[in-house]
């Protein structure tokens, strides 16, 4: 285990706001707890007719634009007075993506002093035979090293009930049930998996290799302590199919075979392998990114929260 992952990033940073909107009981520091905790008060875009509730347009256009955690919180104070350990309506929440559930919940697993890390992959559990894009949490356990958990899939207590059919424990999500960026790329790769099973379910024509070499650079990032947004692209995420070269190639192959090893106990050394790729020109983070957003369009945009068309 590393410190790197007790230590918050710029995106998990909850900031000043989370003491008041704790209330009079503490943050609970067990990570069941806090992810149910986090499902209390975040809804998914695209659950409101699951909650029987129209999500206002707005909020569907500019929630999820939220890079960093301490916006979440803001947003969440803004728009009810319980304090953040009880469920909220829907009409309360912030409303978000998959990536919203785990980086709240890595958030506040780091701020209650358990190690985590967001991971960006593949669910298999929303849509028989398909690897739908999605975001997780991971969490370091003394006894086991790290272990995946799925907040968004917490059953909910206003509800008593769960939202996903699901026959697993989503505070420990099997690795074969959720397949991180780089192992789904070494899959595709080696004939083991049909890249055209890798997509996102709500934007059928958003599949294939190409997206899955974008994940396998998120992944990375988010492992290095940029939790970006499931659109974002630069460098060689960025290059059309027919711009990829044979060295493009090996580097993902590279990154790949350094990401996929990343959950198991004897990472201790992952964070050195992470910050050597993420030097590389073609993977480092820039200044600015192309958000391919979902409902505002293509646009360039500053990771210090500017945008231009």
């Amino acid at each position: 285990m590393d410190s790197d992952y007790l230590t918050q990033s710029p995106y998990t940073d909850p900031g000043p706001r989370l003491d008041a909107l704790i209330g009079p009981a503490p943050l609970p520091r067990d990570p069941a707890a806090l992810a149910a905790l986090v499902r209390g008060v975040l809804l998914h875009r695209e659950e409101g007719a699951r909650f029987g509730h129209a999500v206002p347009e707005e909020r569907m256009r500019e929630d999820a634009e939220s890079r960093y955690a301490a916006e979440l919180l803001r947003i969440i104070g803004e728009r009810g007075t319980a304090p953040l350990t009880e469920p909220r309506p829907p009409a309360e929440r912030f409303v978000g993506t998959c990536r919203d559930f785990a980086l709240l919940l890595c958030s506040l697993l780091r701020a209650t002093g358990t190690p985590a890390r967001l991971r960006c992959g593949y669910g298999t559990y929303f849509q028989a035979g398909f690897h739908d894009n999605h975001w997780v949490t991971e969490f370091w356990t003394a006894g086991r090293g790290w272990v995946l958990a799925d907040a968004q899939l917490v059953a909910e207590a206003t509800l008593g009930r769960g939202l996903y059919d699901i026959d697993f424990d989503p505070m420990d999500v099997p690795r074969e049930q959720f397949v991180v960026g780089g192992e789904a790329w070494r899959a595709c790769r080696e004939g083991r998996a049909d890249p055209d099973t890798f997509g996102v379910s709500t934007v059928p024509e958003i599949k294939g290799l190409g997206l899955v070499r974008s994940d396998v650079v998120a992944d990375l990032a988010a492992l290095g302590g940029t939790e970006a947004l499931p659109w974002d692209g630069w460098g060689v995420m960025e290059k059309a199919e027919d711009e990829v070269t044979d060295a493009d190639l090996a580097l993902i192959d590279e990154v790949a075979a350094v990401t996929s090893a990343a959950g198991t106990a004897g990472d201790a050394r992952r964070p050195d392998a992470v910050r050597r790729l993420l030097g590389d020109p073609r993977l480092a983070v820039p200044a600015e990114v192309v958000s391919h957003t979902t409902y505002g369009g293509v646009r360039v945009v500053s990771l210090s929260g500017a945008a231009r068309e």
